[in-house]
C-alpha cells in the first residue's frame, strides 16, 4: 500500500494478475453468457448504474445490453477495450496498468491507433481451463476501476453459483 492509503501500481498489478489466474471457467458456451450477462444487468440495474454490458466468444457478440443513462458512446469503448483483450490475452485494465507503470504508452509501444484500443478497466478475459482465452465481458460507463470491478464481482459470483 502507498503512503497516501492508495494501493501501489505494483499492488494493483498484482491483485488484478490475481484475479485473472483464479477466474477461469470450467467452459463458456451461449447459455453462460445470457447468464453472466443476466447477472452483470441485474447488478448494476439495483445500483442504477448507466453502463453498457457485453459478451463475445471468439468474434460473435453474445450478448448485449445498454441500460438507462448509458449512450453509444459507450458501445464504442467496448469495441475499444476488447480490442486489447483480444491482442494482449489479459484485461484491458492490466494492461493500462502494466504500461502506465512502466510510464509507456500503448500507441507508442505497438504502434496501434489508440482511436482503435483503450487501455481503460472494464474488459476481462473469458478463460477456459485448458483452452485459454476464448472471449471478452465488458462493461462501460462507470470509471474504469469501477467497470472492472462490477465484472469481476459478477465473473465471481458466476463462478461460484
Amino acid at each position: 500500500m502507498a503512503e497516501n492509503g492508495r494501493m501501489s501500481d505494483d499492488d494493483l498489478i498484482t491483485r488484478l494478475e490475481e484475479q485473472e489466474r483464479r477466474l477461469v471457467f470450467t467452459r463458456f458456451d451461449h447459455a453462460d453468457a445470457w447468464h453472466l450477462g443476466s447477472l452483470l444487468v441485474d447488478l448494476a440495474t439495483s445500483r442504477d448504474l448507466p453502463v453498457a454490458v457485453d459478451i463475445r466468444r471468439g468474434t460473435q457478440q453474445l450478448f448485449h445490453a445498454a441500460l438507462p443513462g448509458s449512450t453509444a458512446d459507450n458501445d464504442h469503448w467496448i469495441v475499444r477495450k476488447v480490442r486489447v483483450v483480444e491482442r494482449f490475452g489479459a484485461s484491458s485494465f492490466l494492461v493500462g496498468r502494466r504500461l502506465a507503470a512502466k510510464g509507456e504508452a500503448l500507441d507508442a509501444k505497438y504502434g496501434v491507433d489508440p482511436a482503435d484500443f483503450a487501455t481503460h478497466g472494464g474488459a476481462f478475459p473469458v478463460r477456459v481451463e485448458g483452452v485459454g482465452v476464448i472471449g471478452v465481458v465488458t462493461v462501460s460507463g462507470l470509471p474504469q476501476a469501477d467497470d472492472h470491478a462490477l465484472v469481476v464481482e459478477a465473473i465471481e459470483t458466476y463462478l461460484e453459483e
